[in-house]
């Protein structure tokens, strides 16, 4: 099974949303290690208060760092394991 590579640019804006079903916010951009390329966090605009209140990592800006290795699905939305999170 070959995996499908798509461009940053297409997850941009998408939802984010728990595999429970709970908006976290949108995807303002990704973050990667340069060296390697590995990816590291999506960094999340427009939060919503149920996102505020997981312990997550944030930017200088405030904004919710959600790591990469929780997203399960990325689709119409990006679909992330809550329990990768906490």
């Amino acid at each position: 099974m070959a995996i499908e590579k798509k461009p940053h640019k297409e997850i941009l804006n998408k939802a984010v949303v728990t595999k429970e079903g709970r908006r976290l916010g949108l995807i303002k951009d990704i973050t990667f290690e340069t060296r390697t390329g590995e990816l590291i966090h999506l960094v999340i605009r427009d939060s919503t208060p149920y996102a505020n209140q997981l312990n997550l990592e944030k930017t200088q800006e405030r904004e919710l760092l959600i790591p990469y290795n929780s997203i399960i699905a990325i689709g119409d939305f990006v679909v992330v394991s809550e329990e990768d999170l906490i």
